[in-house]
């Protein structure tokens, strides 16, 4: 024997009598639905008894109990439980199947529990009749709504509506549902922005969520509630123009159709849902629509339920139509004759075959013993709820229409749903689509997908995926940081710090780049640092290039000029070896320049400074030696002076060549020790490399130029002294400025050495080469050049020997 326990009559009125008896409650307002699971219960038992295999010599009986309000049904429970039966049956129930709503499953289950009598509900899906420690004896054909909850939230997720409302109804069933929901939802970075409960009997609750909804920024709002509470809930907001959001729904009403009008179309338009899967159950719309009253004679409940399908009464009065009992339930549209798919009704079937196989487990013998328990053997006489409550435990089964049945260690049996999505047309009437499915039982991350050929319509008046987020994601190039003051999912975005990077969305942290990369604009990768050398294809390198090459152009063209005129007075006058070898020294003067253009490699570092620090000794040497000419030929004017014997062509080439070996042994001691070498310098600028050549050893660099600027001092202070002597043209003048200039633009060289950047400090001693080379070219040359081409006749014996004066003794 199976119980069952529906509420047929919904709505409980209570009548006090004012005081004069005890008050009572009258049940009234017909539950279509209901009166569906009460007659599917039937269905399914006599479907089992004609089955052969199952329960064979064992026959299942039923008792169908209605009620309304939470009193009635529990004594309706309790009745199930002690009633005795005079039909030959064992009078006890085995198990009772019921209810469908939570708060009475719950009540009724810890009355059950001590007496060890399973309970089996088709519809209560609070996550909290879980916990076998309080109800120790129930079961479920439906998915917890932690199922539910867990599907909502990966629909959320999936859709990226990471800032959403929450509205429920007062009651065990939402409450528990939308707690469970703010716990899931926290878990993948989802936010509820408010959960306002919603009563029917509160205006500032539904005050509170009049001004929530016109006010949130939130797009997507959860309706958590039964179905009862949701049709009063829309009641009432037929009143406000509430648009612009994206409705998600509970699977308590997400199927129900008559929710549905042209007032509520701004509110329902696009909303979705998860409902129970769709399912066939062969015969069962037949067994429904069949229903006559003469099947059930003396049943009052189902006679109610014909004058209400049909406006009809058996008894008429008043003028009301007569009912024959022969009408055609076909012709009827309600929740009861609504036979095109079975959802909630297939877990009443399951929940009847649960029992019947449970009771099949339970009347197995094997050598004596149950193959289940291990336990003794049963008859059927001897049959008790508690051993039936132990063999559903351990059923798997599979239904005839291919439902597959068992149970977890928290009587929870697996989740499947349909994703539904309501589109409705400008008369009010909705076409609920199943657009896509949740299963527990495939793998992670492939228990929810959509469907791909399917349309989907979008609440608010949207075309696209509306957006709900409290904050847009922090894009590449910046981080997340968390404000402690708000909810997680209204985080601050930072731009990420110099030299570093963030090339993920909503990045905690930024990334410093290595040191050869710094980050673009956006600051979303790091790209190869630019690098900076002086090059002959920008303008400064082109322009020191050609300034080089006209230097090396006037000193080749004075030396032609000098060449052509060697025989002549002021050529000879002006000691032409040195002449030659000083315009030598100046061409690779000018050249080596040349070296410290381009991106620097071993061998040029090397060259560019040793090639710098040899040619200028020569330079200077030739210099020095024509100023000590000056002072040796005054010399020699003085009678009886030997001195030009002792400083003659010979020994003027020997002294160039000892200054000169003296560079070149420092610049090989340089080399061999601590040679130049090319170098990234990543210090001075963070943002690009600086090609450059490092010193090495930077005692040999400042040895290298000291031993110029001793050359050049001497050289300096020798022509200073020779200055007034009466030369020809007063050539030790023209070396003195030339010096002068030498030396100015040497001190000046090093602060601007020392302090330029990159590029620029190559840039400082080219122009430091150039400068002091012209220096020389320009004061010791350019006044005999103009002589010899311009003023020829200046250039002859007489006039020279005319300059000089009568010698004194």
């Amino acid at each position: 024997m199976i119980g069952g326990v529906f509420s047929m009559s919904s709505t409980r009125k209570l009548r006090d009598n004012d005081y004069k008896e005890i008050p009572y409650s009258v049940c009234s307002k017909l539950n279509d639905r209901e009166l569906k699971f009460a007659r599917t219960m039937m269905f399914t038992v006599e479907e089992i008894n004609r089955d052969t295999k199952l329960l064979p010599g064992v026959s299942l009986g039923y008792r169908l109990y209605n009620g309304c309000g939470s009193e009635n049904l529990i004594r309706a429970a309790i009745e199930a439980v002690t009633i005795e039966d005079t039909s030959g049956c064992n009078g006890q129930i085995q198990a009772l199947l019921g209810h469908s709503s939570s708060g009475v499953s719950e009540d009724i289950n810890i009355i059950l529990s001590p007496l060890s009598i399973p309970q089996v509900s088709h519809l209560s899906t609070c996550a909290c009749l879980s916990d076998k420690r309080l109800y120790p004896t129930f079961f479920r054909t439906v998915p917890s709504d932690r199922f539910q909850i867990i599907a909502l939230v990966q629909l959320m997720k999936y859709f990226n509506w990471r800032w959403v409302g929450v509205i429920y109804s007062v009651g065990l069933y939402a409450e528990t549902g939308v707690a469970e929901l703010t716990k899931e939802a926290k878990k993948e970075g989802i936010c509820v922005e408010y959960t306002l409960p919603f009563s029917k009997t509160s205006t500032k609750r539904l005050t509170d969520i009049v001004d929530s909804l016109r006010t949130s920024s939130s797009k997507v709002v959860l309706l958590f509630m039964s179905f009862y509470y949701t049709k009063l809930f829309l009641s009432k907001m037929e009143n406000y123009n509430i648009s612009g959001k994206q409705w998600l729904g509970s699977e308590s009403w997400i199927m129900q159709e008559q929710l549905a009008s042209v007032e509520r179309k701004n509110i329902l338009q696009g909303a979705m849902g998860f409902a129970l899967p769709e399912a066939s159950i062969p015969g069962l719309g037949d067994f429904l629509l069949s229903l006559k009253p003469s099947d059930e004679p003396n049943s009052t409940m189902i006679k109610a339920f014909w004058e209400k399908f049909f406006d009809c009464s058996f008894s008429p009065s008043n003028g009301s139509t007569l009912c024959t009992g022969s009408e055609d339930l076909r012709t009827v549209h309600s929740d009861y004759t609504d036979v095109a798919q079975f959802r909630p009704e297939n877990n009443v079937y399951k929940a009847v075959y649960l029992v019947a196989y449970a009771l099949h487990a339970l009347l197995q013998c094997t050598n004596g013993s149950n193959p289940t328990t291990g336990k003794p053997c049963v008859n059927k006489n001897g049959v008790e709820p508690k051993l039936v409550l132990e063999q559903m435990k351990y059923v798997n089964f599979t239904t005839p229409n291919g439902a597959k049945v068992f149970f977890d260690e928290n009587g929870e049996s697996v989740a499947q749903y349909d994703l539904v999505n309501w589109q409705m047309t400008d008369d009010g009437s909705v076409k609920i689509v199943n657009i896509g499915q949740y299963d527990t039982s495939f793998p992670e991350g492939k228990k929810f997908k959509l469907k791909d050929d399917t349309e989907v319509v979008w609440g608010g008046d949207s075309e696209e995926i509306p957006r709900s987020v409290c904050r847009e994601p922090c894009p590449p190039g910046t981080r997340k940081a968390l404000n402690k003051f708000k909810p997680v999912c209204c985080f601050d975005c930072f731009e990420c710090p110099e030299g570093t990077i963030s090339n993920q969305t909503n990045s905690l942290e930024c990334l410093t780049c290595p040191p050869e990369f710094w980050p673009n604009e956006k600051k979303d990768q790091c790209l190869p640092k630019p690098t900076e050398y002086l090059s002959y294809k920008e303008i400064m390198g082109a322009l020191l290039t050609g300034f080089s090459c006209v230097g090396v152009f006037l000193s080749l063209l004075t030396s032609i000029i000098f060449l052509t005129h060697k025989e002549t007075p002021i050529v000879k006058a002006n000691n032409s070896d040195l002449s030659f070898l000083l315009l030598f020294s100046l061409k690779l003067c000018f050249l080596c320049s040349l070296t410290f253009i381009g991106r620097p490699s071993e061998w040029s570092c090397m060259l560019r400074h040793t090639a710098f620090g040899i040619t200028f000794v020569l330079c200077i040497s030739c210099v020095l030696g024509k100023t000590i000419v000056v002072l040796m030929a005054f010399r020699a004017t003085l009678p009886g002076s030997k001195v030009m014997k002792w400083f003659g062509p010979t020994q003027q080439r020997l002294s160039v060549l000892t200054f000169t070996l003296i560079q070149v042994l420092i610049c090989i001691i340089w080399l061999t020790v601590n040679p130049p070498f090319p170098k990234k310098n990543m210090k001075y600028y963070k943002e690009k490399i600086i090609l450059e050549c490092a010193l090495g050893s930077a005692v040999g660099f400042w040895a290298v130029l000291s031993y110029i600027g001793l050359l050049a001092l001497l050289c300096f202070i020798l022509a200073f002294l020779a200055r007034k002597l009466p030369d020809s043209f007063n050539e030790a003048k023209l070396i003195t400025f030339s010096m002068l200039i030498f030396c100015a633009v040497w001190i000046a060289f090093i602060p601007a050495y020392v302090s330029s950047p990159g590029k620029f400090t190559v840039a400082v001693e080219i122009f430091a080469i150039l400068a002091s080379s012209f220096g020389l070219l320009v004061c010791i040359f350019v006044p005999k050049c103009y002589i010899i081409i311009f003023r020829p006749e200046r250039n002859s014996k007489k006039h020279l020997m005319g300059k000089i004066p009568p010698r004194t003794l």
